[in-house]
């Protein structure tokens, strides 16, 4: 068997065994000979093993067997397949991968979108986060001409609006000349010049924990002190349907809804690219509450409106 097809019968039973909750070999059976990759040929109890193991070793999923309930299987550790979960992320993703490699010939109609610089600092980032040394990088931050040479511990990483970027940890014991430092940089990958490992160890907090740092967060924007919000916005035509399939924010719920309104509430930090967010929907997002951050994106609909009040923008 080779490689690539026991990679999609992986998929298929995580996916198949996810999909139930909760399901016999007998039904895994069945469904399995309906699917084309069996081509007929029964799932033997010997092979659903070894699948099993190998599931566990490579992505860390669990599946286990409720003896006491009609012998039946469900993922163990189903909170690792979490929307933003590596598991779940990988899972997918090879999903997808598979679905489009039995597609190349449609591949002129399969448009996919790019993730700039993606493989050129990734391996890097990573093989230093297991080696716990600290990285040296050359960065230009938008809006300067004048790079800047930054050495830090790289905490984690997160993939954000197809952009990778490293959560720097920086720590500066205290001198007669300078107070202690301890705080944390966020850093895109495709503003990043160079990077190299250093050779400088380093002990990552036992008590960090990547999804709760960014637990608060809509993208990246963590050290600008935006406090912690209750918002409550209104979603009106369309927009309430796209917002039902794609929150903004685990935290969102549907609270109340109108003839043609719908209305979320949410518990985020609302940073520059949360209102950023919310100003590319326009119309379609109105905030109810709280009133400050409400002005403030009327205020900003004005700034852009008064662009074009100014300038020619009649046909010739």
């Amino acid at each position: 068997m080779k490689t690539p097809l026991r990679f999609r019968e992986y998929i298929w039973l995580v996916n198949t065994i996810r999909r139930a909750r909760k399901i016999t070999f007998a039904e895994i059976q069945k469904k399995w000979l309906d699917s084309e990759l069996s081509e007929g040929v029964e799932l033997s109890r010997s092979t659903f093993n070894r699948h099993k193991e190998a599931i566990q070793d490579m992505f860390g999923i669990y599946i286990e067997c409720d003896r006491q309930n009609g012998y039946k299987y469900s993922i163990g550790n189903s909170e690792v397949l979490q929307n933003d979960s590596v598991q779940n992320w990988l899972l997918s993703t090879l999903s997808v991968s598979n679905v489009i490699s039995e597609s190349i010939s449609l591949q002129d109609r399969i448009l996919l979108e790019a993730i700039p610089t993606a493989d050129t600092y990734l391996g890097k980032v990573i093989e230093a986060m297991k080696k716990n040394v600290r990285i040296a990088i050359e960065y230009r931050r938008y809006g300067t001409d004048t790079p800047k040479q930054l050495n830090f511990e790289p905490y984690c990483i997160k993939l954000c609006k197809r952009r990778w970027y490293v959560l720097g940890h920086f720590y500066r014991e205290a001198t007669g000349y300078k107070p202690e430092a301890d705080y944390f940089g966020i850093f895109s990958f495709d503003r990043i010049l160079s990077m190299h490992l250093t050779d400088t160890k380093f002990k990552i907090n036992p008590d960090f924990d990547a999804q709760e740092f960014f637990n608060e967060c809509y993208g990246v924007f963590v050290n600008d002190d935006t406090e912690l919000e209750k918002i409550v916005i209104r979603a009106y035509n369309h927009e309430r349907y796209y917002l039902r399939d794609l929150p903004l924010h685990k935290s969102q719920n549907e609270i109340g809804q109108g003839e043609d309104y719908a209305d979320f509430e949410l518990f985020v930090r609302p940073t520059v690219d949360f209102c950023d967010q919310l100003m590319s929907r326009g119309c379609l997002i109105r905030v109810l509450s709280p009133q400050w951050l409400a002005e403030e994106i009327y205020h900003m609909h004005l700034d852009a409106a008064q662009m074009y009040e100014h300038n020619d923008t009649s046909p010739r």
